[in-house]
């Protein structure tokens, strides 16, 4: 009998040791998504305040060209407004593509970071 009462308490311990470590885990692993998460609506919230910004940008560049256009006394002066216009949109347009490449990459990096982070305790 006492062989018998000392295999359940050390079975006991071990099944309390492995809760714990269970327990620890979850909350290890509730963290890390809960910082993904945190990361990802930053991330999201910036690229959208980015966008607004590339739109009323657009907004204003249509709006110069049409008051130039409107100004034009020749087909000369119509000419060199919408040159001005397309070089100021071709610059945009590529000031869009690294902006919007670059919060990508803080994206996915931030993502892998936190599950990375999370995942690994879990070996502990």
């Amino acid at each position: 009998m006492p062989m018998e009462q000392s295999s359940r308490e050390e079975f006991n311990r071990a099944a309390k040791t492995a809760q714990k470590q269970i327990s620890d885990t979850e909350k290890r692993v509730g963290d890390a998504a809960l910082e993904a998460q945190s990361h990802f609506i930053k991330t999201l919230e910036e690229m959208s305040r980015d966008a607004m910004a590339c739109a009323t940008a657009e907004i204003e560049r249509g709006l110069k060209l049409s008051k130039k256009l409107t100004a034009s006394t020749s087909i000369s002066d119509a000419v060199a407004a919408y040159q001005e216009w397309l070089s100021e949109e071709m610059n945009a347009r590529s000031e869009d593509a690294r902006m919007f490449m670059s919060k990508t990459q803080t994206f996915m990096t931030n993502g892998s970071k936190a599950f990375t982070n999370g995942w690994s305790g879990m070996s502990t």
